[in-house]
């Protein structure tokens, strides 16, 4: 990407935080794990099989992760989604 933007790789990555707030490596995670809860939520698929089809090599990984940025654990997050989303659609 730093090549692209024709910018050195340290430039890239002090403009990109400046920007996003976070460097590149935990923009690129942060997006993989609300994709991934977006595909839970959805129910397309395990923990496990969402953390592989978002790019995780280890489901345990992921999971860890994935309760350090939203607090809980994949499945029980998802399902958490699903009851709020259910309690905003009878308002």
């Amino acid at each position: 990407m730093a090549e692209l933007a024709g910018m050195s790789l340290t430039t890239f990555h002090r403009r990109f935080k400046k920007v996003t707030g976070v460097s590149p490596l935990q923009y690129q995670k942060q997006f993989r794990l609300h994709e991934a809860k977006r595909y839970l939520v959805a129910r397309e698929g395990n923990a496990a099989s969402v953390a592989y089809r978002v790019g995780y090599e280890s489901a345990s990984q992921f999971s860890r992760e994935y309760r350090r940025l939203f607090g809980l654990p994949p499945l029980q997050d998802a399902a958490a989604a699903r009851e709020l989303a259910k309690v905003v659609s009878t308002f």
